[in-house]
């Protein structure tokens, strides 16, 4: 299932929310219209909560079914929330931006170049998946201008042969290039799915839907 919705009057809803198969996790000021449009196409729990103190919950949190990792900024009160829910580590690292940084579902992750060698095994650990450290379509937000499930990946427009062969490698699924929100290359902001459905910003095109339903191989 595919639904259009904004938050708060912004398209860019990825960068508000995170979801994995079960969960999702978005902002405290989100609308019931928001919270209804990811329950009915995600089939998910919604929590709602704030990450560091703010509402852009999808940029500073990266998840799969395994854990969650967010911002070294996240206080105590916002991490005993996550963590009824599903384990959570916070990031020891200046790249806070963990949704941004981090590209990941169930079966592996790649990661913005600019972590230390170490952090590796810190992902890896947090995640229960293999880790590998590279730009995507020369980028190093990865977790920004992708957006990957269990079944499929949309990738930035720009990516190279290279990049959708290392999506397939580590992730272990197809990859499909394609824009959001008419034109937008930053489908991790644009797109917010999983296994089940997915949701869209709500300036997405009929072609741009077409891509991302092939991508994330929702039929």
């Amino acid at each position: 299932m595919m639904r259009f919705s904004r938050h708060s009057g912004n398209p860019n809803i990825g960068v508000f929310a995170a979801v994995n198969e079960d969960l999702a996790f978005t902002s405290a000021d989100a609308s019931p219209e928001f919270v209804r449009a990811l329950e009915g196409a995600l089939g998910v729990k919604t929590i709602l909560t704030t990450v560091s103190g703010a509402h852009v919950i999808g940029s500073l949190m990266a998840m799969n079914s395994n854990g969650a990792v967010v911002s070294g900024l996240t206080d105590e009160r916002e991490l005993q929330v996550i963590e009824e829910h599903i384990p959570c580590l916070r990031l020891d690292d200046s790249l806070n931006a963990a949704g941004n940084n981090i590209l990941v579902n169930d079966h592996g992750a790649i990661a913005s170049p600019e972590y230390r060698g170490s952090m590796a095994k810190v992902l890896s650990d947090a995640l229960g998946v293999e880790v590998v450290f590279s730009t995507i379509a020369g980028i190093n937000t990865v977790g920004s201008i992708c957006r990957a499930t269990n079944k499929g990946c949309v990738v930035h427009m720009d990516a190279t042969d290279e990049d959708i062969q290392l999506i397939k490698d580590v992730l272990k699924v197809e990859a499909v290039r394609t824009s959001v929100n008419h034109g937008s290359r930053m489908l991790g902001a644009g797109i917010l799915a999983n296994s089940k459905g997915a949701v869209v910003g709500d300036e997405t095109t009929p072609i741009e839907m077409g891509r991302i339903e092939e991508g994330l191989a929702l039929y």
